[in-house]
């Protein structure tokens, strides 16, 4: 009997041992105790700060969020063309996110207006920016056709509006996308009061740009280092009230200035950057296999982004009517007016077709789009099988002699002429400069080895047959021969002299046996040109990154930071 006591008051000090450690465990958390040095997390008087209450990144406007997964990218039925660029292989995607529809004639005329009041096109030194950001409204005339009403209204008019922008080649819509960037950033910082209010109107200049880059690697430089604009903590209260900024600066309880007082990436609120989507993601998020998933699987793939193996509607309300945008058949680009057919004769106003099962609208027909990928006719799935791409060039922030990031001005800001002779802008002022990344990121990696990486494994000389292990690559520059190259494309060189006269020097060469260089970009998914046939997701297809046509188009991804999906637990089926 006496030993059952014991026993009973042995275990009842145990569960009170116990409660007692629970408890310091509780309350240590409760305090924000670092669970590596146990120091308080954001003490108000100082350490380490941290955005704890950060719960999980923002959608961007307009975007919709596509969970990722593993899927089998290429085609799987027969190769009609026989092209044999994309056999099917086993790819795997991160969770991103995808603009609902494409970029429309309203967002890019946004962006022209933006740089049109910025950038005025009448000073000599932004003359060329406005310029060629603008999209080709020539690439709706034909020879044998009268498409003037598209050349002088598709933009610009009204009517037009909410129709996918056409006439924008790969490089226009990349700027597009890095500017888009900093003004949702612009925005959001300016909302949580890191930027004056209303300033990306009322203060935007030349030689007063935000952006997000230039603002993360040095703020009190940003937009122009004028601090009425870029506010610090705790000058929020003058700048509301049209004082100083810099007669409230903050003070910490030592009474010195304040630090930290700026957005950084650690505070969760800078959305990371638009950009163009890579191929597998653009395939992944128009074949949409997510629709016919049965518990960790997909049950087949779809031949296009809507189930079934037809182009027409099988509901009652619109039965017959097309489910996309496509030419159906020889000078048949809309059927009937009013009556069963896709609505269009040219491109069609976004959303009038349903969307597919990620809430995509128009990932067939209407137009075709952009991708971020170099061409090649393989995909590389014995090099990589996670999150697909072919095209990475590094770079790094310029750094100047004081060893600060090197800002582009209005005389250090550098533009290119593409083949066709236009002229583009590389860079705008208030940008960071940048450099291809050397040796001092390369050497001894294992994981890449040089800045330019397009054609790694497939074009460059080591994938030649004229390689060989051990000897010098190319000539005595350290340049590949002309009949030495993987690709024998044509080489074209046009230039501007000083006086804006174009210089052209075409390859006129009868030996080129391809198209196919570092220069040219896949575009995917059929247009209001194309057959249906080319409506499958699967389908690829490449034109050079420098020139625009009338049913190419585009929209935008951004990639997502933290979990893989919203919600952690899902549906069996």
């Amino acid at each position: 009997m006496k030993v059952n006591k014991i026993i009973a008051v042995k275990l009842l000090l145990s569960l009170v041992v116990m409660i007692g450690f629970t408890s310091c465990s509780k309350k240590s958390d409760s305090k924000g105790g670092s669970r590596a040095t146990g120091w308080k997390i954001n003490d108000k008087k100082g350490g380490f700060q941290y955005a704890s209450k950060f719960k999980k990144q923002a959608t961007g406007p307009g975007l919709v969020l596509v969970e990722g997964g593993t899927f089998t990218m290429g085609k799987v039925q027969d190769d009609v063309m026989h092209d044999w660029n994309n056999t099917p292989n086993q790819q795997h995607v991160m969770s991103f996110y995808m603009d609902e529809t494409e970029v429309t004639n309203m967002m890019y005329m946004e962006y022209l207006d933006w740089l049109k009041r910025v950038f005025p096109p009448d000073q000599e030194n932004y003359k060329n920016i406005y310029e060629g950001a603008s999209p080709d409204t020539l690439v709706w005339r034909n020879r044998l056709g009268y498409n003037e009403t598209m050349t002088n209204n598709y933009l610009r008019h009204p009517a037009y509006a909410e129709y996918p922008v056409v006439g924008v080649n790969w490089i226009q819509a990349t700027e597009f996308a890095k500017w888009r960037t900093d003004r949702v950033n612009e925005k959001i910082l300016e909302e949580q009061r890191f930027l004056k209010k209303d300033a990306k109107v009322t203060d935007a200049s030349a030689d007063k740009v935000f952006s997000t880059e230039a603002y993360l690697a040095s703020p009190s430089t940003a937009m122009g280092g004028d601090e009425k604009i870029v506010l610090k903590k705790g000058q929020k209260t003058a700048a509301r009230k049209g004082g100083d900024p810099a007669a409230a600066g903050a003070t910490n309880t030592q009474g010195n200035s304040p630090k930290n007082v700026y957005a950084q990436r650690t505070s969760g609120l800078i959305l990371p950057e638009y950009r163009l989507p890579t191929e597998a993601e653009w395939e992944y998020a128009a074949a949409a296999d997510v629709g016919q998933r049965e518990y960790n699987a997909y049950k087949g793939q779809k031949k296009y982004p809507w189930s079934g193996t037809y182009t027409r509607s099988g509901k009652r309300q619109v039965r017959g009517d097309q489910l996309a945008n496509f030419k159906q058949g020889k000078g048949d680009y809309g059927g009937l007016a009013g009556w069963s057919d896709d609505g269009a004769d040219i491109t069609n106003k976004v959303k009038s077709y349903p969307p597919n099962d990620f809430g995509l609208y128009d990932m067939a027909g209407n137009v075709a789009e952009w991708v971020a990928d170099v061409y090649r006719p393989i995909v590389d799935d014995e090099a990589n099988d996670f999150n697909y791409y072919r095209g990475n060039v590094y770079m790094k922030n310029k750094i100047g002699e004081d060893g600060k990031v090197e800002l582009v001005t209005a005389e250090t800001q550098q533009f290119d002429t593409l083949s066709n002779g236009k002229i583009v802008s590389r860079n705008f002022p208030g940008q960071i400069a940048q450099v291809p990344v050397d040796d001092k990121e390369t050497y001894l990696r294992q994981n890449f080895d040089k800045s330019d990486n397009r054609n790694y494994r497939d074009g460059d000389k080591q994938s030649s047959r004229y390689f060989k292990f051990g000897s010098e690559d190319g000539d005595e520059k350290g340049k590949v021969r002309d009949d030495q190259r993987m690709y024998d494309s044509p080489k074209h060189n046009v230039s501007t002299d000083s006086l804006g006269n174009m210089t052209k020097k075409y390859d006129k060469s009868n030996k080129r046996t391809t198209l196919v260089n570092d220069d040219v970009r896949v575009y995917k998914g059929g247009s209001w040109r194309d057959r249906a046939y080319w409506l499958d997701p699967a389908q690829r297809r490449y034109f050079p990154q420098d020139i625009a046509t009338d049913y190419i188009g585009f929209r935008c991804a951004m990639s997502r930071v933290g979990s893989k999906a919203d919600k952690k637990k899902r549906p069996r089926n």
